[in-house]
């Protein structure tokens, strides 16, 4: 494990979109604490992903210092991402080619006969 300078501040790092478990241990690197107020069981949590830090990456904080990570999005931040998905209809639309073509007549007539 990689031992910072015994400095008394150090820099918070970009733990934004790593799991929880690599999460944990680039902080005791750095030799910072975390909590995660959405997660009381975080000492557990493994593969969850970290999608908002506080304070930020780079910054330059007192060592020993807590970083408070969330796991979910808060009210308007995002999770969606993509819009709103409505569940298809599956095949094409009723009706298919006779909405498009006249209805033929009886298929066994032979042309010419009255």
């Amino acid at each position: 494990m990689y031992r910072t300078p015994n400095t008394p501040e150090v820099r918070v790092p970009r733990l934004t979109g790593l799991m929880a478990v690599d999460a944990r241990e680039a902080a005791e690197a750095c030799g910072l604490l975390l909590a995660a107020p959405d997660r009381p069981d975080f000492h557990l949590a493994v593969v969850d992903h970290v999608v908002r830090q506080y304070p930020p990456a780079g910054a330059e904080v007192p060592r020993g210092a807590v970083v408070t990570v969330w796991f979910d999005f808060g009210e308007g931040e995002g999770g969606g991402g993509a819009g709103v998905r409505e569940p298809r209809r599956g095949g094409p639309p009723p009706g298919g080619m006779r909405r498009e073509l006249d209805e033929p007549g009886d298929p066994y007539a032979v042309l010419g006969s009255p």
